[in-house]
C-alpha cells in the first residue's frame, strides 16, 4: 500500500476529490462488491465511469446487427454494448470501498451475469422510464439470486416524468426497496444513488434475525 502522500484523500459520503486515487486509503476498514445492473443502454457504463476513482475497466464492443435492432427504441445513436463487465471503485466516507461490477445488458450474456453476482453484497438496478419493461428481467434475476438491491431511475432528456407510486407499481417493488432518481452523467447524483443502496444494505443486515 502506498504512503498517504502518494494518494488522494477520500471524500465524504456526498462526494470525493476530483483527483484520481490509485490505492486504497489506509483509513479504509471495509469493502463490498456491488453490482450495477439493468438493460442495454440504461447507463451502467456511464454511471461507473462517472463515480470511479480509478480508471474504469470497460469491455465495450460494437453491437451486432441483432443487438442494434433491439436498442434503437431507446438509444438510436448507441453503437456499442458491454460484452463482459464494467469495473470501477469508489470510496465512501474514507472507510468503505465499493467495487462496482457492471453487468452486460443483453440476455445472451446471462451466464456471465450470474457469475458476476457471486459474492455481491448488493446491487443497484438502473431503470429507464422510456422502456420500463426492459428492466423486469434484471430485477427478476436479482430477486431469484436473493441479492438485495435498490432501484435508480436514470434521467434521460426525453424521459417522461412519473411519480414514485406509479413507478413502484409498474416495477412491482416491495415497500422497503429504495427508489431514487439519478443522472448517471452527474457525479453527485450517481454517488447519492450508491449511498441509498449502502444505507439499505446496512438496514437489511441490522434487521436480519
Amino acid at each position: 500500500m502506498a504512503d498517504t502522500d502518494d494518494t488522494t484523500e477520500p471524500g465524504d459520503m456526498d462526494g470525493m476529490d476530483d483527483s484520481p486515487v490509485m490505492y486504497v486509503q489506509p483509513s479504509v476498514s471495509g469493502a463490498a462488491k456491488i453490482l450495477v445492473v439493468g438493460p442495454m443502454g440504461v447507463g451502467k457504463t456511464t454511471l461507473i465511469g462517472t463515480v470511479s476513482e480509478i480508471t474504469p475497466l470497460s469491455t465495450e464492443a460494437t453491437m451486432s446487427r441483432a443487438g442494434a435492432r433491439l436498442d434503437t427504441v431507446v438509444s438510436p445513436s448507441k453503437t456499442t454494448t458491454t460484452v463482459a463487465l464494467d469495473f470501477g471503485r469508489i470510496t465512501l466516507g474514507g472507510e468503505l470501498v465499493l467495487y462496482l461490477f457492471g453487468t452486460p445488458g443483453q440476455q445472451r450474456f446471462l451466464p456471465a451475469w450470474k457469475d458476476l453476482a457471486r459474492g455481491a453484497l448488493g446491487a443497484l438496478a438502473l431503470v429507464d422510464t422510456r422502456d420500463l419493461e426492459a428492466s423486469f428481467d434484471a430485477i427478476g434475476h436479482l430477486e431469484d439470486l436473493d441479492v438485495p438491491f435498490s432501484v435508480a431511475v436514470n434521467s434521460f432528456p426525453d424521459s417522461a416524468l412519473h411519480n414514485e407510486e406509479d413507478l413502484r407499481s409498474a416495477l412491482d417493488l416491495l415497500p422497503h426497496t429504495p427508489l431514487v432518481i439519478c443522472d448517471a452523467r452527474e457525479h453527485k447524483s450517481s454517488v447519492q444513488a450508491l449511498i441509498s443502496l449502502v444505507s439499505h444494505l446496512i438496514e437489511t443486515v441490522a434487521e436480519a434475525p
